[in-house]
């Protein structure tokens, strides 16, 4: 299956997203590499454009970069699905695409979907809550290092907001539990725990509605009570939920506490939790705190922006 290239040699995004649901189906379930290995064999690219890569990021190849794009925006859209780290495989939805579709299946298909419609109202959210993000310049547009700083910033703001995205979704393919120790982790790593403190997650049954406990000293003289919900992201915690959580926490003596989910609040639990000295986290500002705290991320690129230290040379 030899498909149809662009005038740089490489596949069109219609064609890599067609031909990666076409081989995906292939058998039951893929490695990622071996995947976009098979994928990229089915292009029969000349030898000179299968090992392009790009010059200031040598590590992947551009067809492989390709792929990898194509891969995510079909597990958006809910054609592919990752059962575990680095496994892939096809979904009814992406059976009934294929054979609707075939070849012919295009990025637009996949960006109309509803699961992907959903990703990007989040990420419009993200956006929202970050600010103004303009991707109107490029580095050749700008003239001073401020200008090119603000465009790196925007970028990377831009790559981060997909990334923390993606987080969330991994969130909620993980087990109640892994979440539960995740929140524990991230407050401990955000300096709840203390430099002498302890981090539990309480046993599942008899935990009263409480989730974790951080006790900030040896003693446990001032200690933080957590409750990790893991929902949806239409099912918002209400206020009986909040006041429940107040009543445990309130029932050891305490009359605070941080109440972390994977979707969002309503109003009036949001205005409860005011009341009654609750921190609500909900899932984009969890994200956002994972990345900012380094947890479930690790760094990919560090770059450096220079310019003329003046001083040095008065």
């Amino acid at each position: 299956m030899i498909v149809n290239q662009n005038i740089a040699g490489m596949p069109s995004w219609d064609k890599t997203a067609a031909t990666i649901l076409a081989v995906v189906s292939e058998k039951d379930s893929w490695n990622r590499n071996e995947l976009k290995k098979r994928v990229v064999d089915e292009f029969k690219l000349p030898d000179e454009v299968r090992n392009r890569r790009y010059l200031k990021n040598p590590e992947n190849t551009i067809i492989e970069n390709r792929v990898g794009w194509s891969l995510s925006d079909l597990a958006i859209g809910g054609l592919i699905e990752r059962p575990k780290r680095g496994i892939y495989r096809i979904t009814p939805l992406g059976e009934r695409l294929r054979d609707k579709f075939g070849m012919d299946l295009t990025i637009s298909e996949v960006h109309n979907l509803p699961l992907f419609q959903e990703h990007q109202k989040e990420v419009a959210e993200r956006r929202k809550r970050k600010g103004k993000i303009s991707m109107d310049n490029t580095i050749d547009d700008v003239e001073d290092a401020a200008d090119v700083s603000e465009v790196l910033a925007d970028k990377s703001d831009k790559y981060n907001i997909e990334v923390k995205t993606a987080l969330l979704r991994q969130i909620m393919n993980s087990e109640p539990i892994f979440f539960e120790h995740l929140v524990v982790r991230l407050l401990s790593k955000m300096g709840y725990k203390g430099p002498n403190g302890s981090a539990t997650v309480t046993p599942a049954s008899g935990d009263d509605g409480i989730d974790g406990i951080i006790n900030q000293d040896p003693l446990g003289t001032n200690t933080v009570y957590v409750q990790a919900k893991r929902y949806a992201k239409d099912n918002r915690v209400q206020r009986p939920q909040i006041q429940s959580f107040y009543g445990a926490i309130k029932g050891r003596g305490a009359e605070s506490g941080v109440f972390i989910t994977t979707s969002d609040f309503s109003r009036s639990a949001r205005e409860y939790a005011e009341n009654f000295r609750i921190v609500l986290v909900d899932g984009i500002e969890l994200t956002d705190l994972m990345l900012e705290y380094e947890v479930g991320v690790q760094v990919k690129s560090d770059y450096k922006l220079y310019e003329i230290d003046n001083d040095f040379f008065d």
